[in-house]
């Protein structure tokens, strides 16, 4: 089974920014669609991202990160990034990458986003 690993997270001051990586154990990224997801403290995990990986593909934003938030891939490194830019508290989660939509035996540990002054 495909595992997802992500890194990038950290503590950010509210305006500031981060780039998040996504990349597979074992594996290359022959999906469809792979998205960015977050969970925050007692809330239910949601999509944040979601991009095609193949030429021309299609992305989505969730409205909540639409203008703020960049997904994109690079196959090359089979990788996909979250750019995150003028970050706010309410962005404050554990974020994943995962299928689009996911698949619940891929879940890797997150990557930490905290968003405070």
């Amino acid at each position: 089974q495909v595992q997802f690993v992500e890194s990038g997270g950290g503590l950010v001051q509210p305006g500031g920014s981060l780039r998040l990586s996504c990349t597979t154990v074992g594996s290359i990224f022959n999906f469809y669609q792979v998205g960015w997801y977050r969970q925050a403290p007692g809330k239910q995990r949601e999509l944040v991202a979601s991009i095609t990986i193949t030429r021309g593909g299609f992305i989505r934003y969730a409205d909540s990160v639409k203008g703020r938030f960049t997904i994109s891939n690079d196959n090359s490194k089979n990788t996909v990034y979250l750019q995150m830019n003028s970050l706010k508290p309410e962005d404050t989660a554990v974020y994943y990458c995962n299928r689009d939509p996911p698949n619940e035996d891929s879940w890797g540990q997150g990557t930490q986003v905290t968003v405070s002054s």
